[in-house]
């Protein structure tokens, strides 16, 4: 039964499990706890069947597709830097931070749930989130595109501070003036 867990999906099985996370996110986002999983598979374009398959409960649901966006924001780092130069890679990455709090935050009574079924979804995302922005700072900073005085501890603690503030949807603009107003801070001064 191991081995069986560890096996890789087929193609079509991940890409039905990723809708499912995708529409998971969203539907918590906007429902919390009152989310019903027939809606999810809907949004997902999937059977109830596949996604119970895939997900036997609300907690396991919640719980992966949490971490599936702290995955995604923290894979997306690779490719930034290939595709973009650093500083431009770091203020893409921020808005993505931006998004991922914002459905962290919608997600916050669905999370709990989670917490109080002895899971603990939070446990690496920290760690996990950070590396990814020293990753990029390091970029950044071997770019000579930002001080090299500002740690990504600093750094994460602004962007944590700028995402509780302004992260919900009615929120964007604000978010987006603050983000920009840090990374204008960031810049490497040239004397």
């Amino acid at each position: 039964m191991a081995a069986e867990a560890e096996r890789p999906l087929r193609a079509d099985a991940q890409r039905n499990r990723d809708k499912i996370l995708a529409a998971a996110v969203r539907v918590f986002t906007e429902q919390g706890l009152e989310a019903h999983f027939e809606r999810i598979a809907k949004e997902a374009g999937v059977g109830t069947g596949t996604l119970y398959r895939n997900f036997p409960t609300r907690e396991a649901l919640i719980e992966a597709a949490y971490r599936n966006e702290v995955a995604r924001l923290c894979d997306a780092v690779p490719t930034l830097l290939e595709t973009m130069p650093p500083d431009r890679a770091l203020h893409a990455w921020t808005r993505r931070f931006i998004d991922y709090a914002t459905a962290k935050m919608g997600m916050a009574d669905a999370m709990r749930a989670v917490l109080v079924a002895g899971t603990n979804p939070y446990a690496d995302s920290r760690r996990l989130i950070q590396d990814a922005l020293t990753s990029l700072m390091e970029a950044c900073t071997a770019a000579n595109a930002i001080r090299s005085d500002i740690t990504s501890t600093d750094m994460f603690a602004a962007l944590a501070g700028i995402a509780l503030t302004s992260a919900g949807p009615e929120q964007r603009a604000q978010a987006e003036r603050l983000l920009d107003l840090t990374l204008d801070g960031l810049r490497a001064r040239r004397e």
